[in-house]
């Protein structure tokens, strides 16, 4: 009799819960774990809102799946994070990450070495950030050194992680040059190793990607000899995805997907407080993460694969064909965006022309020191006051005259920034060269663009000091 109560119990409760439509799971039955391997570079600025940020500020949890097949799974999110792009491919080839985020070679690479693997491929189906003109990469030397220019390097010591979008860019400006692979020494370094090695001159330069060729000068013992600009090719940070995963678990996909969808708005919503947080998870300085991602950055945010940037993988293939490092490699057939089309679709967002646009977000506001509204972002500029606001000016003179009008007032300042006169670059105005004369300013990012641009008016390239009080006496 007490047997049949309990049933008869059972049944109602049941019945109850499935009239609220809450479904009751035997206690017996355990959630089974799904682990999702995603490997980040931290330190890697380009990769900020596909990696820290969305680790972070838990991001893909916000999005995951919960209900039809996924409602006895647990999904357990298993971040790791390298410091260059080969150990990522490694990772995902063993099976232990289903995505990785890395630069525009390792990303081909990794494309290429999946394509004969029976079980995976990997496929493209995000951007990261990424810059036209090809900054970001670059090569420092110590600034003690003689050094101002690639050639200055022939027969000396370089180092850079090699299989690293650095590399790549190291072997097309050879190619371009015409110049043996034996130009220099070239060997293989960690960025921490590279970077510690310049520095106590162990090594004659570093050669690195995003953020090693600011970062370092902004620490004060390296300068700038060559840049990424001079490969006149693209450079990018995505995000690939094996594709037995994804097309097992496309949901996830879409979750990854959204949340770097949310971490490129928080960014650009508070671009300020973005590079302090970032700074503070990565080690990496806030004035540094600010030029990449800040407002006119040398990095542009944007997760749709643009054409120009496929097509700047294509050259990438033909680079490493080049040396015998790949053989025939289908960049189209690689790509696949459909996941992030429908990402867009479901925030009702049009992919093509976000897709086919180039714009980043820019410089905005009134100059407080020229008392003018900022007409052109890009010969604008901006002065991080020291433990307070980024403060927006008009032009590179107005930035410069703000820069000493601030000084003279007993106003600390952690970084001013402007604008490359050739290309729209945003510069450490520290680092920048500058063409002065008959009461123009112009900044330059490399030194052969100023003294072309001096040599043709008649004027004269000046360091960042003597352009300040050039701009204040009126010379």
């Amino acid at each position: 009799m007490t047997s049949m109560v309990l049933r008869r119990g059972t049944v109602s409760a049941l019945a109850l819960l499935a009239a609220a439509g809450i479904a009751w799971r035997s206690p017996a039955r355990a959630q089974s774990v799904l682990n999702v391997g995603i490997g980040t570079q931290d330190t890697t600025t380009n990769t900020a809102t596909v990696g820290v940020v969305v680790r972070q500020l838990k991001l893909i949890e916000k999005h995951l799946p919960k209900t039809g097949k996924y409602a006895d799974i647990k999904i357990q999110l298993d971040w790791q994070n390298f410091t260059s792009g080969p150990p990522v491919t490694n990772g995902m080839m063993a099976g232990k990450l289903q995505f990785g985020a890395m630069g525009d070679y390792p990303l081909v690479v990794n494309g290429y070495t999946f394509k004969n693997n029976p079980e995976s491929r990997s496929e493209l189906i995000a951007v990261a950030a990424y810059n036209l003109h090809g900054s970001g990469n670059g090569i420092v030397v110590n600034k003690e050194t003689d050094a101002f220019a690639f050639e200055d390097l022939k027969g000396k010591v370089v180092s850079v992680p090699f299989g690293s979008a650095a590399h790549g860019m190291v072997l097309k400006a050879l190619q371009d040059k015409g110049y043996p692979q034996t130009y220099f020494r070239l060997v293989n370094q960690s960025p921490e190793v590279g970077s510690t090695n310049l520095q106590e001159k162990k090594i004659d330069a570093h050669a690195d990607f995003v953020p090693f060729a600011e970062l370092l000068p902004f620490r004060g013992f390296a300068r700038k000899v060559f840049d990424g600009v001079e490969t006149n090719l693209p450079t990018w940070h995505g995000v690939v995805a094996r594709s037995d995963f994804a097309g097992q678990y496309p949901e996830i996909v879409d979750a990854y997907l959204q949340a770097i969808l949310d971490a490129q708005a928080w960014v650009k919503a508070d671009p300020k407080r973005a590079a302090e947080q970032i700074a503070a998870w990565t080690g990496t300085d806030k004035e540094v993460v600010y030029i990449f991602l800040g407002p006119g950055g040398i990095m542009t945010i944007d997760p749709t694969i643009k054409p120009p940037l496929v097509e700047a993988a294509k050259e990438d293939v033909k680079v490493l064909q080049k040396l015998d490092r790949v053989k025939e490699f289908d960049v189209d057939a690689w790509v696949n965006d459909r996941p992030i089309r429908k990402a867009f679709a479901q925030r009702g967002l049009d992919y093509d022309t976000q897709r086919a646009s180039t714009a980043n977000y820019e410089v905005s506001g009134k100059d407080s020191f020229c008392k003018r509204p900022i007409a052109d972002p890009r010969k604008a500029g901006e002065i991080w006051v020291k433990d307070g606001d980024i403060l927006p000016y008009a032009s590179a003179a107005c930035t410069l005259g703000a820069v000493s009008d601030l000084r003279a007032k007993g106003k600390a300042i952690n970084v001013a920034y402007v604008f490359d006169t050739a290309r729209g670059i945003k510069l450490f105005a520290k680092e920048a060269f500058y063409v002065v004369g008959q009461g123009e300013i112009a900044p330059f990012l490399l030194k052969r663009d100023a003294d072309a641009a001096a040599e043709r008016a008649g004027a004269k390239v000046l360091p960042f000091d003597e352009a300040i009080k050039a701009v204040v006496t009126g010379g």
